[in-house]
């Protein structure tokens, strides 16, 4: 069974995206945090592909991520680590380069996994510099693009399982 993911608006500022997967919580965190698994399924929406995937996933380590799309489009996003707990936590900027969010500039990202005995509950908390910021990454097309993403992630889990 596939899980729905959730997003909400609790504050002005804030964006909520929660969504269970079925699967441990350390095999979770390790395709959220490994080039080559990130790689496997964070693409964007359809007909996207994952170009760079660099990753120093440390306090003060720094990641790079970048995408194409149909006809030229292209997207990328980098930032710094400020907290990654393993395989609980992580904190981190992210600032869009070019693309994406209207208005946008960078968030402060907040990834919790939490352990459901073989399940894993993700929440990431995604805290804007203004509402306009937010309102721009709502209206992006941002939740279609994760929920694809995600949907991707439980058939890697679901093989990993077997």
């Amino acid at each position: 069974m596939r899980n729905a993911m959730k997003v909400t608006t609790p504050t002005d500022r804030e964006i909520v995206i929660t969504r269970e997967f079925n699967a441990p919580r350390e095999l979770v965190w390790d395709t959220m945090s490994k080039p080559e698994l990130l790689k496997r399924w964070l693409l964007g929406p359809p007909g996207w592909e994952m170009t760079i995937c660099e990753e120093d996933a440390r306090v003060g380590g720094k990641f790079r991520w970048a995408w194409s799309g149909p006809e030229g489009a292209s997207m990328s996003m980098h930032g710094v680590y400020r907290e990654v707990s393993p395989p609980e936590r992580c904190v981190r900027t992210e600032v869009f380069d070019m693309g994406c969010v209207p208005g946008g500039g960078g968030q402060l990202a907040t990834l919790v996994l939490t352990a459901l005995g073989e399940r894993t509950a993700l929440t990431i908390t995604l805290l804007y510099d203004s509402k306009e910021a937010r309102d721009g990454a709502v209206a992006s097309g941002m939740e279609q693009g994760m929920a694809a993403g995600y949907e991707r992630l439980d058939e890697i889990l679901e093989a990993a399982a077997v």
